[in-house]
């Protein structure tokens, strides 16, 4: 039996105790054996779930996932601090010092107008502080295990900032006419259709950004509308008595016409 005190209510430094209790012999076997390796996707998965609770506007739905984003963090710092590197106190010093350093208009002397500003020095920092040389180091720096949406925008957001940037969203939407011409004719003749649908998806992202829409979001948002869609057109083969799979591509493209004029 474990040495551990229940309690009614429990604070970080309990956290970080569960999380040592069950990955030392004696404790769970599950948790033994992950590595940072075997909690990546988990890491992922939790945080996504955190912005589904935001999107919900559900404040207890939001308390419980990020505490399993929470989890994961303690459960990585405390993987580092059995490695002898680090522990999660060493992670809150880094990211204290790194709160101060980027925000000298708050810690420092620094005078900023507003908003822009304040994201304009942010990333002038961040450059000093990652040794940043070039602009293309800032583009390197992207992580590229951000969904591939927002990295493509938060790529082509470094590369204004070197002005290669259209002027306006009459350029953007150009261009991804141009690429969507360059990706018929990649398949008709059967070559580099992959490479061309790449450029297609981001001069759509490139839209996205120039109508200020969050690609992800927008995506996800016509990903919802075309299940709601195809629900109602379902409903619609049923009704006839039909099973849609019987269906011909005629016959469901009239069901779904008459469901977009609903």
């Amino acid at each position: 039996m474990i040495n551990f005190v229940r309690k009614e209510r429990y604070g970080m430094k309990d956290l970080e105790n569960i999380v040592s209790i069950l990955r030392a012999p004696g404790g769970c076997p599950w948790d033994m054996e992950q590595t940072h390796a075997s909690l990546r996707r988990g890491l992922m998965e939790e945080s996504c779930e955190v912005i589904e609770a935001i999107n919900e506007e559900s404040p207890g739905h939001l308390k419980e996932e990020l505490g399993d984003v929470l989890l994961q963090v303690v459960f990585h710092a405390d993987i580092e601090k059995d490695a002898g590197r680090f522990d999660l106190e060493d992670v809150a010093d880094g990211i204290c010092k790194k709160l101060i350093f980027r925000h000298p208009h708050v810690f420092g002397d620094v005078t900023v107008s507003g908003t822009d500003e304040v994201l304009s020095n942010w990333e002038d920092l961040k450059r000093e502080e990652k040794s940043q040389q070039t602009y293309t180091d800032t583009l390197n720096a992207v992580a590229k295990s951000l969904p591939a949406l927002w990295r493509a925008e938060k790529v082509q957001k470094k590369a204004k900032k070197a002005g290669f940037d259209w002027p306006d969203a009459q350029g953007a939407v150009d261009k991804l006419s141009e690429e969507l011409s360059e990706l018929r004719e990649a398949m008709a003749q059967g070559t580099n259709v992959e490479e061309e649908l790449g450029d297609l998806l981001f001069a759509a992202v490139n839209v996205s950004r120039f109508v200020h829409a969050d690609p992800e979001e927008t995506l996800n948002a016509a990903t919802e509308k075309f299940i709601s869609r195809f629900a109602k057109v379902e409903e619609l083969a049923r009704a006839q008595g039909q099973d849609m799979a019987q269906m011909s591509l005629t016959e469901l493209d009239k069901l779904w016409e008459a469901v977009k004029r609903t």
